[in-house]
């Protein structure tokens, strides 16, 4: 197992994975998106994610709208600039370097929103690290229905997984897995 990360001073950090492709432009995910950090922010917590644009910028842009603090999680492999609305970026060499980076600074839990093969591969590395206790407790919630067929599906095949995961219809309802850490504005 392991450790807990010390909080960040400037507080808590949320790890909200999405992306950047089609399904990542549409103007009903990208709001969603925005909500979400905003949502966040507005309950105390850092935004960290992948650092550039679709559901990623968008989350940082709610987040800052909110007066809240960002964090990118970028990576060498593309050449993508980071976008606009993070405090700090962290750069990485390698994509499994950026998973790994990601899950370890999420300390407070993660958001999955609508996206495609790497956010499966953010959703699926923080769905099983929780699922077989391989770090502190902390909440793995998809925001909307789009990966509910897929958790169906391996919670049929391995119904224990059920327990790790949970899905909401909205960004309001993050405050049931993400209590306030400070007072709302």
């Amino acid at each position: 197992m392991d450790s807990q990360p010390a909080p960040s001073p400037k507080g808590p950090i949320v790890c909200v994975f999405g992306g950047s492709g089609d399904i990542c432009r549409s103007l009903a995910v990208l709001r969603l998106a925005e909500d979400t950090g905003r949502v966040l922010a507005e309950l105390g917590y850092v935004v960290a994610n992948g650092g550039y644009g679709g559901t990623m910028e968008a989350s940082a842009r709610g987040a800052k709208q909110a007066g809240g603090r960002t964090i990118g999680v970028t990576c060498s492999i593309w050449k993508s600039r980071p976008n606009a609305h993070l405090d700090e970026i962290i750069a990485t060499g390698s994509l499994t370097e950026r998973i790994e980076t990601l899950l370890t600074i999420g300390q407070a839990g993660y958001v999955v929103l609508p996206g495609a093969n790497g956010t499966l591969t953010d959703l699926a590395s923080a769905w099983e690290r929780k699922s077989v206790r391989h770090m502190h407790e902390r909440p793995v919630v998809c925001v909307g229905r789009f990966w509910q067929p897929l958790i169906t599906l391996i919670t049929s095949a391995r119904p224990a997984s059920a327990g790790s995961i949970a899905v909401v219809d909205a960004p309001a309802e993050l405050k049931r897995y993400f209590p306030a850490v400070r007072p709302q504005t």
